[in-house]
Formats: structure tokens, C-alpha cells, sequence
């Protein structure tokens, strides 16, 4: 893959998730009980990214889906807590990712992509509520996140089965990150 190819897929994705959160926004409220609960299937195409792309590419899709969410609709308020809770899940999930190794799935990094997203969000609320009690709020924002991460997981694991493009930026990553590509990188380098 060249530079050329990586930046098309890191903007397709970026445009993606700006596109699948401008639609989320749109639909009515899906949960009576637990006000402000959303599916987050812009995480969708941030799990995509976390898997098959290196770190510093994988933050470009989250900055720029944060930006052009905001500059598309968003307010100020709507941009602190999306970043708060965009970032506290991204790096919680690359945490998981690669602590976990092949103990955790996709899912299971989902999952806990969805947990802490609403934490983020929390904690920003209580921080300009200046009170903890809004705290009292996560287990029922947890129980929703983490169902709709397993849904956002199962449905990334989907498509990086079917998917040939997003297959064969996985493969590449995977490789990059192999033994056996660092030696002869290295060898090639000296």
C-alpha cells in the first residue's frame, strides 16, 4: 500500500464515520429509559480503524470524525463531550486491544469502546454540573453501552470477514507489525 492509497482509505473511513454519525444524530430518540443513550455507530468505523491501520493513522479518522461532526452540526457542548468520550474510548479500546492480545475479540473491545465512551461524557457532565451525582447515571449508560458495543462489534467483525479492502489493509497492518517484516526492514534499512 503507498501513501496515496493510505490517505484515500484514512479519508473514506473518516467520511464514513462523519456520515453514519450525522445519521445517528437524525433518528428519534431510540431508549425512554435511558435518556441520551445513543447506538454510537460511528464506532463502527473507528473499531475498523483501531484494526487496520497504525495508531497514528487510526487517530486522524477519530480527529477528523470529531471535526467534521461538529463543524457539521455540533455545538461546543456537543464537542467537549464527544471528545471526551471519543478519546477515552479510543484509547481504552487500544488498551484492551493490545493487552488482551488474541484473548479479546473484537467485541469484547467494542464493548468496552461503548463503556467508556459514556464514562467520558460523564465525567464531563460532572465536571461542568460540579457534582459527582451525575455519576449515578453510568450503570444504566453502561448496560446500553454495552450492548450496542457488542452490536458495533459483531458488525465490525462482519465486515472485516467480507470486506476485501478493509481485509487487506488488516493483512498489512498485521504484517507490519510481525517479527519477520521488522528484520527485514531493518536489514533493508542498514
Amino acid at each position: 500500500m503507498n501513501r496515496t492509497q493510505k490517505m484515500i482509505y484514512i479519508s473514506l473511513l473518516s467520511a464514513q464515520a462523519v456520515i453514519l454519525g450525522l445519521i445517528e444524530r437524525s433518528i428519534p430518540f431510540p431508549f425512554a429509559f435511558a435518556p441520551g443513550a445513543k447506538l454510537g455507530i460511528a464506532n463502527l468505523i473507528i473499531i475498523v480503524a483501531i484494526y487496520t491501520l497504525p495508531f497514528k493513522d487510526s487517530f486522524k479518522v477519530v480527529w477528523m470524525r470529531l471535526l467534521m461532526t461538529t463543524l457539521l452540526g455540533g455545538t461546543l457542548s456537543t464537542f467537549l463531550y464527544s471528545t471526551a468520550g471519543a478519546l477515552l474510548s479510543y484509547f481504552g479500546m487500544l488498551f484492551v486491544k493490545f493487552a488482551g492480545g488474541k484473548r479479546v475479540s473484537i467485541i469484547g473491545v467494542s464493548a468496552t469502546g461503548g463503556i467508556l465512551h459514556n464514562l467520558g461524557q460523564l465525567l464531563v457532565a460532572s465536571s461542568i454540573a460540579q457534582t459527582w451525582t451525575v455519576l449515578l447515571y453510568l450503570p444504566v449508560l453502561s448496560s446500553m453501552g454495552i450492548l450496542s458495543g457488542i452490536a458495533i462489534g459483531i458488525a465490525a467483525n462482519f465486515l472485516m470477514e467480507k470486506v476485501s479492502t478493509i481485509q487487506r489493509f488488516r493483512q498489512e497492518n498485521d504484517e507490519k507489525k510481525s517479527p519477520e517484516f521488522r528484520k527485514k526492514l531493518n536489514e533493508s534499512l542498514s
